[in-house]
């Protein structure tokens, strides 16, 4: 299994260099249907919030390259073949840093506790910002709530009309000619 910790210290100055913030890293089953993994990598230009295809390419490159230099040297961070996807976060954006979750204040949200976690386990509502570490969400259920960040599991905005009217439109152009990259053993 990936050590994501490591890989989030390799790939996250990989996007500063390029002047992107990183905004997930994430191992999870490919969407090729081979049965192989993926590393997906989720990151935002901090001027517009999103990636374009151009930007999505040079951090595949240079996050390829890395990874092919530490395996050169000896530091294998993803055992077999994975497929190496690269996006910017999308408009109903997964929640992952502290300052996710005071900016996207007053949209909705989805946000599901990890295993083990006392009490509801998901919770859908209102997003009202953060205090200290606590996550704050009007929920529908519950009402009000403070979560422990530490104890969710994911959180993501849910797409509505107020949150669409709220989001620069994506660059789409050149979203025909990516290619994936898969890397070898």
């Amino acid at each position: 299994m990936a050590d994501l910790e490591r890989l989030n210290e390799v790939i996250e100055p990989e996007a500063k260099a390029l002047g992107f913030e990183l905004v997930r890293v994430k191992m999870m089953p490919s969407e090729a249907g081979d049965g192989g993994e993926a590393l997906q990598i989720m990151a935002e230009d901090p001027a517009t919030g999103q990636l374009v295809i151009e930007q999505c390419a040079a951090l595949s490159r240079r996050v390829s390259e890395k990874l092919d230099q530490l395996e050169e040297q000896g530091e294998v961070l993803i055992e077999g073949a994975y497929h190496l996807e690269v996006s910017s976060p999308g408009i109903d954006r997964p929640l992952t840093r502290a300052k996710d979750f005071a900016n996207w204040a007053g949209h909705e949200a989805k946000i599901s506790m990890a295993k083990g976690f006392d009490g509801q386990r998901n919770y859908k509502g209102e997003l009202k910002g953060i205090e200290g570490d606590d996550v704050v969400i009007e929920d529908a259920k519950a009402g009000e709530v403070k979560l422990d960040r530490n104890q969710i599991h994911s959180a993501k905005l849910v797409l509505t009309d107020e949150l669409i009217a709220a989001t620069q439109p994506l660059d789409t152009s050149g979203a025909d000619d990516i290619e994936e990259e898969k890397a070898d053993d």
